[in-house]
């Protein structure tokens, strides 16, 4: 039986991955703060194995003994997103990049590290070109800047994968309403409005489910895909912001879209990504950008359930 630590495993990404590493009779360990939700993880704790700790990954002694007892590693702790980043810079480097130098050297042969990161990594793209594993890195926020160092860490080990996310998007236990397309559907469900800045910016997306499949395979298939980066991304959704909210106003025919020229994304993504490389070692992302719209128009219309975003 495999051992498996998720740090930063209560969150967004961590929830979702955690219960499915279970379905698949693998031990898992998760340690959280539970900055965001204390809620994510309550349907796990009967499974005999599944181990949570309460702990802060920059707790060096907890995480020494926790990296020795288990083969797998998947950083997932983090402060994501740009403005969560500006606003605790002090934390962001010692969470996001500290921390992962930290785990970097006391790693042993047997461990195996899988690390999920932002594809915001390449800033603005060229025109008429995808941005594949080899496009330069241009990151242009603090947390994108966090994210692409702690990459190029953990890839000086040989036994480790990286993954390069697109914009995920669908629901999760710790549910999350400021990534891109969860809150186009949150405000056109609630507000029947879309107020759009800079439309023609593009960007790639990804569902969470098809994520932590590609989590998932990489485990199975580690000595196939390891010493490598990957982007992570559904392939037949590389969009316009403008296009995705046309997508769903297919849906909600009531929505009406404003777009403003005043206002700028702090990370600056414009970029087409592509995800054949991938999609060459067997992994490819399936579920569908209209699949995850009507996911999520039925769970803003029907939940009462608060949710707390990143900031």
């Amino acid at each position: 039986m495999k051992n498996i630590l998720i740090t930063g495993g209560a969150g967004y990404i961590g929830s979702k991955l955690a219960t499915e590493l279970l379905n698949y009779n693998y031990k898992v360990t998760v340690i959280d703060i539970l900055k965001f939700s204390s809620r994510s993880l309550n349907h796990l704790f009967n499974n005999r194995n599944f181990n949570f700790i309460n702990g802060d990954v920059r707790n060096k002694k907890l995480m020494k003994n926790l990296i020795l007892n288990n083969e797998f590693i998947i950083p997932l702790a983090a402060l994501v997103g740009a403005p969560l980043c500006e606003k605790n810079k002090k934390e962001a480097i010692s969470v996001n990049l500290e921390s992962i130098k930290y785990l970097m050297k006391i790693i042993t042969k047997k461990n195996k590290v899988i690390y999920l990161t932002t594809n915001s990594g390449y800033g603005v793209g060229e025109k008429d070109k995808y941005c594949d594993e080899e496009s330069p890195l241009n990151p242009i926020s603090l947390y994108g800047r966090t994210k692409v160092n702690a990459e190029k860490i953990i890839m000086r080990s040989s036994n480790s994968i990286g993954f390069r996310l697109a914009t995920v998007f669908g629901y999760s236990y710790r549910m999350r309403t400021d990534l891109l397309v969860n809150n186009f559907v949150f405000k056109a469900v609630r507000d029947k409005k879309l107020v759009i800045f800079e439309p023609h910016f593009r960007r790639n997306y990804i569902h969470i489910n098809d994520v932590v499949e590609g989590v998932i395979y990489s485990i199975k298939n580690f000595n196939r895909l390891k010493s490598n980066v990957y982007n992570l991304g559904l392939s037949s959704a590389n969009l316009t912001k403008y296009n995705l909210a046309k997508k769903i106003k297919k849906k909600i025919n009531s929505l009406k879209i404003k777009i403003v020229q005043n206002r700028k994304d702090p990370d600056q993504r414009d970029y087409y990504v592509s995800n054949k490389k991938i999609e060459k070692k067997g992994f490819r992302a399936k579920i569908s950008i209209e699949k995850g719209i009507d996911e999520l128009i039925n769970v803003f219309s029907y939940s009462e359930e608060k949710i707390i975003n990143n900031y």
